[in-house]
């Protein structure tokens, strides 16, 4: 996925701001995580995130993520 759709994107900013989970599939590894913020770092765009049972924290490139979706509540 090296590119988001404004609908991706859309429901991203949404999960951002009201603190929902998502799911990040990246290289054959699914993620359950709470993204804090969307930035770039490099030139490149990244979710800044956090593991909502040990609070560790995660950064992903968003060209290097398969798929994203967005946990219901």
């Amino acid at each position: 996925m090296a590119q988001l759709s404004h609908d991706e994107y859309d429901r991203l900013e949404r999960a951002v701001s009201r603190g929902e989970r998502i799911v990040v599939q990246r290289r054959g590894t699914e993620y359950v995580l709470v993204p804090l913020a969307l930035g770039q770092r490099d030139g490149r765009e990244v979710i800044s995130a956090c593991n909502p049972t040990t609070g560790d924290a995660m950064s992903l490139f968003v060209d290097e993520v398969d798929a994203i979706e967005v946990v219901p509540r």
